[in-house]
């Protein structure tokens, strides 16, 4: 969800961005949303620089991003460059750091030209590994080679207001999303537990067998999020929920039980119903798919986290608790049989509106499975920049 801080200033800008997106970029354009007369900072988007190049005759990534921001209600927007290439001088150098440069220099020109109808001239700052300045600068009182400290970002307003916050920023990209450690006796109990499980399902056949299967799994699912949430404070919060799994939560179940879940998760309707459990309410909903039953019931099940209109905010602890018993399952799983876990986890990322972190779990689901479709399809979403439906919601209000 965009964080909106008004500020004139560009190293209150620059210093903002890492915290919007949760980590430190490299090789990536990010476009800031300035609305309004008082050039609020609004949405935060980023690309990879090579994603923006790779494109460059039709400008399609460009354009998207640049769409993002206007939809966002930008008057004007901010363009920065992370990279370690120069682009106060020539390109020149070794042949990687001279593509690398040229890279950063044509994503620089796509996305200033695919601005130029709706937001005007781009103003357009580069931060390096070591200064940042702003592109095409030549004014070293102003911008000095190597670009000014970037100890200058450190010490403004909003870094030192996000910190108080409590707000933290990950290394990389993929530090976003961290799975609890396990042990390989742990690992391999749940294995066999899947297996067992797995075998019981295929077992059962068509019917009611089939039908009593799911609803176990479905059950056991049910049974894991409460014991989560009630260990994690009862009726009372989620206080010792983490935001981002980093350790040991409380009420998550033994390995066969977490074997019992990923080979509940393997089918795709109890993935769904899983899901759908993830809104408060959807539990009857729940129940008939996964005795086979369609509808639009289902569809409104779904509505409520896609849908501009019904779509509710996610309930915090509950998407807390999910969470926790989801990294849980992942992090026992089998390497590349972990898809369903980590796509149910992109979902939950998206649903928040944290669409860097819900990119990295699609990606890794996805490598675990690239025709996975569920994953697909939160993969499209998020390519597209279609944002949850409490997102768009507010925006039209």
């Amino acid at each position: 969800m965009p964080t909106t801080i008004r500020t004139s200033d560009v190293r209150e800008v620059l210093a903002l961005v890492p915290f919007q997106l949760g980590f430190r970029p490299t090789e990536s354009a990010v476009l800031i949303s300035l609305r309004g007369a008082r050039s609020r900072v609004g949405l935060v988007v980023r690309v990879d620089l090579a994603d923006i190049a790779a494109d460059a005759d039709n400008g399609w990534t460009a354009r998207t991003l640049v769409g993002h921001v206007v939809a966002d209600g930008a008057r004007r927007a901010v363009a920065v460059l992370y990279t370690a290439a120069d682009l106060q001088s020539a390109v020149g150098g070794s042949l990687p750091q001279a593509a690398r440069e040229r890279t950063a220099r044509v994503a620089a020109r796509v996305l200033a030209d695919a601005a130029a109808d709706s937001l005007g001239e781009l103003e357009t700052w580069v931060v390096g590994p070591r200064g940042y300045y702003a592109l095409g600068c030549t004014d070293p009182g102003c911008c000095p080679p190597g670009g000014r400290p970037l100890d200058e970002l450190q010490g403004t307003r909003i870094g030192a207001q996000m910190v108080l916050d409590g707000q933290l920023v990950a290394p990389t990209r993929e530090d976003l999303v961290r799975l609890p450690d396990t042990s390989a006796e742990a690992r391999k109990a749940a294995r066999r537990a899947r297996a067992r499980w797995a075998a019981r399902g295929a077992a059962a056949g068509p019917g009611a067998q089939a039908h009593r299967w799911r609803r176990d799994g479905l059950a056991l699912w049910r049974s894991t999020l409460a014991d989560v949430l009630e260990a994690s404070g009862g009726a009372g919060g989620s206080q010792r929920l983490p935001a981002v799994f980093g350790g040991s939560v409380p009420g998550v179940p033994a390995p066969t039980g977490t074997g019992r879940l990923l080979a509940a998760l393997d089918d795709v309707l109890v993935r769904d119903a899983v899901l759908l459990t993830f809104v408060e309410g959807n539990e009857r909903i729940a129940d008939r798919l996964v005795a086979g039953e369609t509808g639009p019931a289902i569809g409104q099940g779904i509505a409520a986290i896609t849908d501009p209109v019904r779509g509710r905010h996610p309930d915090l602890r509950r998407v807390a608790g999910a969470r926790a018993v989801l990294e849980h399952v992942a992090a026992h799983a089998t390497r590349g049989r972990h898809a369903p876990a980590l796509t149910l986890l992109a979902v939950l990322a998206w649903w928040e509106g944290d669409g860097a972190r819900s990119g990295v779990l699609v990606d890794r689901a996805l490598d675990a499975d690239p025709e996975y479709r569920l994953a697909v399809l939160v993969d499209e979403a998020l390519r597209t920049g279609m944002p949850p439906g409490w997102v768009r919601a507010s925006r039209a209000g």
